[in-house]
């Protein structure tokens, strides 16, 4: 090989990356200003952050004041193109390992579909649980006790936003909007 062909192709690997980068940021056009706090602490590998950020986006989303506002109602009609967005940015900066659709995908693989997110049933929640790092000797852990790197357990993150003072209902009712957002597939 020359070393003019070598040159050639260490510029189109970083064109390649600059057309990563582009179409990652692009994602956020629709909405910028919401995602951009979001994309930064994940692109810093700030997880746990990131993750506290990713209700204040979702609260903007919905009009809520808190988390424990947020209502099934309100998760029913989350919009879909948002929830990919912030899914989206998850997955591009965890290298595929954390985000709504990693949770959703591994939801299904236990056994959860449309079905058992309507049935409300919770042992396909707790299953999720166990793979994903959530739950440990038959307890729910706390968030703080998760572990924000890139060892934690696939699917772990986010993680904060599934605390609901609904409990599992609310869970049920976003692993059914993700599944009807085609986010978990």
């Amino acid at each position: 090989m020359t070393e003019d062909y070598i040159q050639l192709q260490n510029r189109i690997v970083e064109l390649e990356a600059k057309v990563a980068r582009l179409e990652t940021t692009l994602l956020l056009m629709p909405d910028v200003y919401r995602f951009q706090h979001l994309q930064k602490l994940l692109a810093a590998g700030d997880f746990r952050e990131a993750d506290q950020e990713t209700i204040r986006v979702m609260l903007s989303i919905t009009g809520a004041e808190s988390l424990e506002t947020i209502t099934p109602n309100d998760v029913r009609a989350f919009p879909c193109n948002q929830l990919q967005a912030i899914d989206k940015l998850w997955t591009t900066y965890s290298q595929g390992k954390f985000g709504f659709s990693v949770q959703g995908q591994m939801y299904q693989e236990v056994g959860g579909s449309i079905d058992t997110t309507i049935a409300q049933d919770n042992s396909v929640i707790e299953k999720l649980g166990l793979l994903n790092g959530w739950r440990l000797n038959n307890k729910w852990q706390k968030c703080d006790e998760l572990d924000y790197t890139l060892n934690a357990p696939k699917g772990c993150h986010p993680s904060r936003w599934w605390n609901s003072p609904f409990g599992s209902k609310m869970t049920n009712y976003f692993f059914n909007r993700l599944i009807t957002c085609e986010i978990s597939t």
